[in-house]
């Protein structure tokens, strides 16, 4: 052996040496200081976690009446991220599931496909990684099928799941007010990385509206897991780890089924009988309030919808009923959301106002037939004439000439159209101070402010809406005036003196407000919470509808509880002077043909009508009303857009609902001694109640 083999063996001995000396190294570091990390893993090689989901929380009445519950229910879902994975995309397992559950394939492939931009329901709203169901109401028989042979349904799961139901105790309904559950976004799931996914879709539904969305964390619960031991092909051969979920909180709200019941049927009843008078009634909200404490009794809205809709998926025709117009939005919830003119029981606030601005509480004025407001004669309902009156007997017979007079003086006290610096616009300032134009603060989502008009607001319209007022008022109305020139006529006029001045605040729109017509709107909750001020002698009470939310063994996890409201600005005096004339108005007044023969001695009902005109359409018909007159306890109000007047529509439904509270004209009392239940009730996850 030369030198140059003997040096090419060394060299040679030194890598082997090399190379075994690393793998001894890398073997040692394995075993030794990474032994654990990699007696982890392989553990989990050989476990699954599985996230088990809560059961969550009933939604319950001042009694206990499960208004939301929980059903159970086989579910069948679908996993896309399973089928994307196989050859032809899953259409061969969809096929036999179809067959399964006797239905089509194109049918499942629509209720797994992703919503969004031009793709209609059903489609799945929620996470593409999460099981999609496709059943909610399986028969147990199809769904053992798939379960034994999962081979020939890979990535289709069948799971026993809570299922939300709505139960409609004493016929409530309370859809808009209730809420509805929806899946999870993946959006959401990324801005939340707190939350735990189940895996089942039952239990990755969030509240999208009403009190669901509101409480979604007190009655969604926390998931609880389960570490399972697989073998080599996956299949489960035992439990390594097991934490049982935590249900949700049961939340006790102020609504009382009984109440609730009795509101939606008034509501619905009084709509039925304007449109056999001829108007279009095309909705309404009735709201029913505590008014000490702000506790909201009942919430209605017309039209409504079943929640229940949403559950198992909605198509796309269920889903443009909602929104649409055709059926009347009843996703929109008319007493919250809803913005209407108020009318004349608006001058609660106007009557304050004046009298804070120096007219004698206890004055006598004059009531004409109409009333010069600049260069335009402002005029009583029907133009009528009632001579010399208080402002007791103002409010009994809703004199508007009167607040016309108060109102045009303190516009022209402020200025006029060139106003001063620091107008005071007592009318305006006061009816905010009563809680108007602004949101009541109710637990719900969506609550609309209202609006109270006044310069500032004038002039951004103004600037806003010019343009169109300028080619108005050049163009005229062509496309009108070929059917109506008469009112094209008009409207070119209107858009001309707009388009010159349209930022002014003019006499009329001060007249306007003052009796709650041109650009005021309110919602019924807002003229609820303020009639309920009216009644406690001036407290502006925040509406709560959820008073507790309590486990699943009824123990109190917390109560909820509403912030302090202002006071109003008023003096007692004069407040209790409104209440008077008030209590006229269901006797001698605007309402007294409605509450003719109704036990006053039972019920003494204290209120105020509304007719507020509305440009092309039927009037509004309000009434708003708080009991008993002397000691109130409740404040209910009733609106019916285009339902007439106040009189013939809304005061109507406000009876029909103290008689079914109190128990008058041979009805049951749905409230014993006329008081709501005091504690809170005792529950269970049943479904079942009692104090």
């Amino acid at each position: 052996m030369n030198s140059r083999t003997h040096f090419r063996l060394v060299v040679l001995y030194v890598l082997v040496g090399a190379l075994l000396l690393v793998l001894l190294g890398r073997l040692w570091t394995m075993q030794v200081l990474d032994g654990d990390h990699y007696r982890r893993v392989a553990a989990d090689n050989r476990t699954r976690d599985i996230v088990v989901p809560a059961v969550r929380g009933l939604i319950l009445d001042d009694q206990g009446r499960p208004l939301v519950r929980n059903r159970t229910a086989l579910v069948v879902s679908v996993d896309r991220t399973s089928m994307a994975r196989q050859k032809d995309r899953g259409a061969a397992v969809l096929t036999r599931l179809a067959a399964t559950l006797g239905t089509t394939r194109d049918a499942l492939e629509k209720k797994i496909r992703l919503c969004g931009p031009g793709v209609q329901r059903p489609c799945w709203p929620g996470s593409p990684y999460q099981p999609i169901p496709v059943d909610d109401r399986v028969d147990p028989k199809r769904a053992l099928q798939i379960m034994e042979r999962q081979e020939d349904f890979p990535g289709v799961t069948a799971q026993v799941q809570a299922v939300r139901e709505y139960p409609e105790p004493a016929g409530a309904s309370a859809g808009q007010a209730l809420g509805y559950l929806q899946p999870i976004t993946q959006e959401e799931l990324d801005r939340r990385k707190g939350l735990k996914v189940t895996g089942y879709s039952g239990a990755d539904l969030i509240g999208r509206d009403g009190l669901e969305a509101i409480y979604d964390t007190d009655l969604r619960g926390e998931p609880g897991f389960r570490k399972v031991l697989v073998d080599s092909q996956g299949r489960v051969t035992g439990t390594a780890q097991e934490q049982a979920p935590a249900p949700g909180g049961s939340l006790v709200t102020s609504l009382d089924a009984g109440v609730q019941g009795a509101a939606e049927k008034a509501l619905h009843d009084t709509i039925g009988s304007a449109r056999k008078q001829g108007h279009k009634a095309d909705a309404g909200a009735a709201v029913v309030m505590d008014v000490q404490t702000g506790r909201v009794v009942a919430l209605a809205s017309y039209p409504t919808y079943d929640p229940s809709i949403w559950t198992g998926g909605i198509s796309q025709d269920e889903y443009e009923a909602l929104l649409g117009k055709k059926k009347g939005q009843p996703l929109i919830s008319r007493a919250t959301q809803g913005q209407f003119a108020p009318g004349s029981t608006f001058k609660v606030s106007s009557v304050s106002a004046a009298v804070g601005d120096g007219y004698d509480l206890k004055g006598t004025y004059p009531c004409p037939g109409s009333y010069n407001v600049g260069s335009r004669a402002f005029t009583n309902f029907e133009g009528e004439s009632h001579g010399d009156m208080s402002l007791h007997t103002a409010l009994v017979v809703s004199c508007d000439t009167i607040f016309y007079k108060f109102a045009y003086e303190e516009w022209l006290r402020d200025g006029g159209t060139k106003p001063k610096k620091n107008p005071r616009d007592p009318m305006v300032e006061m009816a905010r101070k009563w809680g108007f134009g602004t949101r009541t603060g109710v637990d719900l989502p969506s609550e609309t402010a209202g609006r109270i008009p006044d310069r500032t607001w004038k002039r951004d319209y103004w600037n806003a809406t010019k343009k169109s007022d300028c080619k108005g008022a050049k163009d005229g109305y062509p496309e009108i005036a070929k059917t109506d020139p008469t009112r094209a006529a008009y409207l070119k006029a209107v858009a001309a003196e707009n388009c010159a001045e349209g930022y002014m605040w003019r006499a009329g729109d001060a007249a306007n407000l003052s009796v709650g017509q041109g650009d005021v709107l309110v919602t019924p909750l807002q003229l609820t919470r303020a009639y309920a001020a009216l009644a406690n002698g001036g407290r502006l009470v925040v509406p709560r509808l959820g008073q507790a939310v309590v486990r699943p063994d009824g123990s109190l996890v917390r109560r909820i509880t509403a912030p302090a409201g202002p006071k109003l600005p008023v003096d007692p005096k004069v407040l209790a002077y409104i209440r008077g004339g008030l209590t006229g108005v269901t006797k001698s007044g605007t309402a007294a043909g409605a509450f003719n023969g109704f036990d006053f001695k039972k019920v003494d009902v204290a209120g105020k009508t509304g007719t507020a005109e509305v440009y092309g359409k039927d009037d509004t018909s309000w009434f708003a009303s708080f009991a008993p007159a002397k000691k109130p306890k409740y404040a209910v109000v009733v609106m019916v857009s285009q339902g007439g007047t106040g009189a013939t529509s809304a005061a109507p439904a406000v009876r029909q609902i103290y008689e079914a509270m109190y128990g008058l004209g041979g009805k049951k009392a749905l409230l014993k001694n006329g008081a709501l239940p005091t504690g809170l009730p005792r529950v269970s996850y049943d479904g079942k109640a009692g104090k």
